[in-house]
């Protein structure tokens, strides 16, 4: 098994967009003119999403064009828009007749409380973006999805730390799978191969961890407003060929990253989002390649955070 680029599979671009002052932006995957066939799995109780249900095995599209993560909760849906110009100009999307609709699917987080709240990723944005995957602007961090990206936030906005957008990709043998993921958890980030703490909710000196678990469990009132939203998005790429149906597995079993790296997960604040793409026509054993989406999730979620910097008043991983 070796590591390799993100960016190294074949019918994908991508492209990411951000406004720094206002603490947000988007990253979007286009998956070539034909498409690709995708499924996609939410766990979170707060999803922010757009034409999901085209990703349903009961659906009759085969394939999608284009992905979109970004900030801005649901306002920053808008964002899909622009995708959707960019590509119906270069005439890709499903054939109609008069003209060729793009079939774009699209999660985002919460990142108002970053920066400016009335600043959201809309379609100039989004439109952008996909300028930029032409030449290829991909960067961990804090950028695209990952600009107003924070996690730690069990205890409110006052204890939590900056994260961002994260990748990793392997390949053994011909197969290659890879994750891409914007890491906006309410919990606290851990090392998956030794359990440390690497990222999360921080004490008042705003350089020593809390034991969040800890507190957590000894706090059980009902909270009615867990500081808005949340949201962890995440794509899982593969070379290897899979229907929709496969790839919905695939995407549940990629949750496991999510569950092995931040914990608590999945909870009703958090809109937890993966999408599986099949970009190839490797066969390949479905089980095996949602086992190395769950390690290559939980890999690009730890580089997430280490590659994110201090922005907006948030510590981030390097600098304690």
């Amino acid at each position: 098994m070796k590591e390799i680029a993100i960016t190294s599979f074949d019918h994908l671009k991508i492209g990411q967009e951000e406004n720094r002052e206002g603490g947000t932006g988007c990253t979007v995957l286009l998956l070539g003119p034909e498409g690709a066939p995708a499924g996609l799995d939410v766990r979170g109780g707060g999803p922010a999403s757009r034409e999901s249900e085209l990703l349903k095995p009961m659906a009759a599209a085969g394939a999608i064009h284009a992905i979109v993560l970004s900030g801005g909760s649901a306002f920053g849906l808008d964002a899909a828009g622009g995708v959707m110009r960019y590509l119906e100009e270069r005439n890709i999307g499903f054939d109609v007749g008069v003209t060729r609709v793009p079939l774009v699917c699209q999660s985002c987080l919460f990142d108002l409380t970053v920066g400016d709240a009335r600043v959201r990723p809309d379609a100039a944005m989004a439109y952008r973006a996909c300028q930029n995957a032409e030449t290829g602007n991909y960067r961990d961090g804090n950028f695209g999805a990952g600009t107003g990206a924070t996690v730690g936030k069990s205890l409110g906005m006052e204890h939590c730390m900056k994260s961002g957008i994260g990748s990793y990709a392997v390949q053994v043998g011909e197969l290659k799978v890879g994750a891409l993921v914007a890491v906006n958890a309410l919990g606290d980030i851990y090392d998956w191969k030794n359990g440390n703490k690497v990222a999360g909710a921080l004490g008042e000196d705003r350089k020593t961890f809390l034991d969040t678990d800890s507190i957590a469990l000894q706090r059980v009132d009902v909270v009615e407003n867990k500081f808005v939203g949340n949201t962890t998005l995440g794509v899982i790429l593969t070379n290897a060929r899979f229907d929709k149906s496969c790839l919905c597995k695939i995407a549940g079993m990629a949750h496991d990253g999510y569950a092995r790296a931040i914990r608590p997960v999945h909870t009703t604040a958090d809109g937890d989002s993966i999408y599986a793409v099949s970009l190839g026509d490797l066969p390949a054993d479905q089980d095996v390649v949602g086992a190395l989406g769950a390690q290559v999730m939980a890999q690009a979620i730890l580089r997430a955070v280490r590659a994110a910097r201090t922005a907006y008043g948030y510590p981030a991983s390097c600098d304690l």
